[in-house]
């Protein structure tokens, strides 16, 4: 795979300019490996360690089933997510605005909502989750302090922007990485084993997918931002490249730290993750605590960033010429680390216990959307999108709400209902007949990517059956005299042209324009 660094690449130390308009084809930079690092360093953290954990504490499986559960569920989530990241480098704008190709102007601010809804919420819950890992791994360093230090962090990597949050991923990557290596071999090596550690006797159906499920959504998770890190690769880079190094990436660095995880749930299965994790590796554990705790930060300020640019489109959708830069993303990014902190130093784990049940409905409602953008983007319009109609009032081509791509999410969303489980505020009827397994992502994917796909392709040929009858009418009301001179064939415009960047947009284009269609 060949690298590009073409484009001026911005300082670390200069703070982003651009917010969510089309990124320019001399400003676009960056290299392929990029988006592996970015992935690999910012999925080492705390959090994985406690996702894996479940595949072997709640859900009960053995070392073996816990390994190919989580191998298997990182490998098929992240599919997903790295054909999101691969529209980066094509379109050059961030994912949500890119929804409006999709569902229409006001149809995206729906799926948008539900986006910063869920981020925030991360945001909150990873603050917290932060915080205790610091203070139980500095004694003098109370749960409220560390929070503080973590908000602090994430703030100010998500106003200084896309190549600060780029570096800082690089940096944990080898920091992460280095520490996860020396976790292992003190948990594992340095520390016995116990026998009933590679048991192979409580294996069930039930706690594979389970733990399969865990797994998938962590990646498909990632997939409203995921583009947001590639969108400013060189056209040129090309979907191939961003697609698989955005795919290992993630995949590894997921599936190792959830390895670690299921490890130390079998050494302690009646220990909470983050102290059984301090436990095994006595003797190195504030290094592996801070370094991992120091990687959710890196997470948390992608969080932010995610988050405050869909409050940025979201503004934009309503007032077409809002032209936000750098000062508009570092109030909003202050507004929501403000608004989230508050939240977490006041409400703390009771808040998180409560918010969790609701994140796993909003996970859940990603999965429709991810099927219809995946399929509208591969298969109905082969990545042609006109990037100037995103910004404009009535939506360009795509009309201010895309009613088959609204009905199809709303399906997705109903449909998964009664194989989902809501923590233990809900368990569907059917989930429930399945042992108490969740299956809603694979119900979901599987109904909402054939019906998405087969609505889109019946209305695009109505509506092209409907501009060639117009065609025809103003024909047969022509003159004789001017059929004398018949138009050259095949000269129309396709009905979906790309447009990368600004090279080749009309002056004015993007946020702000003045042909902002109204």
């Amino acid at each position: 795979m060949s690298e590009n660094h073409s484009g001026r690449e911005e300082s670390v130390s200069t703070i982003e300019s651009a917010t969510i308009q089309p990124i320019p084809a001399d400003q676009r930079h960056g290299r392929n490996r990029d988006m592996f690092t970015i992935w690999f360093g910012t999925n080492i953290m705390i959090l994985a360690i406690v996702t894996g954990a479940l595949s072997t504490t709640r859900f009960g499986q053995p070392a073996w089933s816990a390994a190919l559960a989580i191998i298997a569920g990182n490998l098929f989530g992240a599919i997903f997510m790295a054909l999101h990241s691969a529209q980066g480098p094509r379109l050059g704008v961030p994912q949500m605005v890119q929804t409006k190709g999709q569902f229409g102007s006001l149809g995206s601010i729906l799926i948008v909502g539900v986006v910063v809804c869920m981020y925030l919420g991360f945001f909150i819950s990873i603050l917290v989750f932060g915080g205790q890992s610091l203070a139980s791994a500095i004694p003098f360093l109370s749960e409220k302090a560390g929070i503080v230090v973590l908000a602090t962090i994430s703030v100010c990597a998500a106003i200084w922007g896309y190549t600060l949050i780029h570096a800082y991923a690089r940096i944990m990557t080898w920091a992460s990485g280095l520490v996860l290596l020396m976790a292992f071999v003190w948990a594992f090596i340095v520390h016995s084993v116990p026998a009933h550690f590679f048991s192979t006797d409580t294996a069930t159906p039930a706690g594979f997918l389970s733990t399969f499920g865990a797994c998938a959504v962590w990646q498909i998770a990632y997939a409203p931002y995921v583009s947001d890190y590639s969108r400013y690769l060189p056209a040129k880079t090309g979907p191939r490249p961003a697609f698989w190094m955005s795919y290992w990436g993630t995949s590894i660095g997921s599936i190792l730290p959830m390895f670690l995880g299921a490890g130390i749930g079998l050494l302690r299965p009646h220990t909470d993750p983050v102290v059984a994790l301090t436990q095994a590796t006595a003797g190195i554990s504030v290094v592996v605590v801070v370094v991992f705790s120091i990687g959710v930060a890196a997470t948390n300020a992608m969080n932010l960033y995610c988050g405050t640019l869909c409050t940025i489109t979201i503004a934009q959708t309503i007032f077409p010429r809002f032209d936000p830069r750098g000062r508009e993303r570092a109030l909003v990014a202050t507004g929501l680390c403000a608004l989230a902190s508050s939240v977490a130093l006041t409400g703390g784990s009771d808040f998180v216990a409560t918010y969790k049940n609701f994140l796993v409905l909003l996970l859940g409602s990603l999965v429709p959307w991810t099927a219809v953008n995946l399929v509208d983007y591969y298969l109905v319009r082969h990545g042609d999108y006109v990037v100037e109609d995103f910004y404009k009032r009535d939506g360009g081509r795509y009309g201010r709400v895309n009613w088959p791509a609204v009905g199809c999410y709303l399906i997705g969303v109903a449909v998964q209902l009664p194989f989902m489980i809501i923590g233990t505020a809900f368990i569907g009827p059917i989930a429930k007949m399945l042992g108490n397994t969740d299956i809603s992502l694979i119900v979901g994917l599987a109904v909402v990517s054939p019906l998405y796909y087969f609505t889109a392709t019946v209305s695009a040929r109505r509506r092209n059956c409907s501009a060639a009858g117009d065609v025809s009418a103003v024909g047969s009301d022509r003159e004789p005299a001017t059929r004398l001179h018949p138009q050259p064939p095949n000269r129309q415009e396709p009905p979906h042209r790309c447009v990368t960047g600004t090279k080749n947009l009309p002056t004015g284009a993007g946020p702000g324009a003045e042909n902002a269609g109204e």
